[in-house]
């Protein structure tokens, strides 16, 4: 299996008003978005083709939103990426930087 494009962990994942993790997993790798709950079971996954990921204006600048296979997730990340060797997740904008390389558009 290749190295993920992109990791994040300590991720909270949010499916309208509902909280699903609050320290789940985002994961790129191999073409593919998974997002998993703190145990490693997946919540949700698709092809990263498929995938549409913002940072909408309304919402404070640590989150992102993701469409995958129809459904809309909040996840929440961080405002800016955690100082090397530090724990914590990449900021959001990193994310939806990552999800638009990975499925060929474009670093930015």
């Amino acid at each position: 299996m290749a190295e993920p494009e992109f990791t994040a962990t300590g991720v909270r994942i949010g499916k309208r008003l509902r909280s699903l993790t609050r320290a789940g997993q985002v994961r790129i790798s191999d073409g593919r978005l998974q997002l998993l709950t703190s145990y490693g079971s997946e919540i949700d996954s698709a092809p990263v083709q498929a995938v549409r990921a913002s940072t909408p204006w309304f919402v404070p600048d640590d989150r992102a939103l993701a469409d995958v296979n129809g459904t809309r997730y909040l996840l929440t990340l961080g405002e800016r990426d955690p100082a090397p060797g530090r724990p914590g997740p990449p900021a959001a904008r990193r994310f939806v930087e990552a999800v638009r390389r990975a499925a060929g558009g474009g670093g930015g």
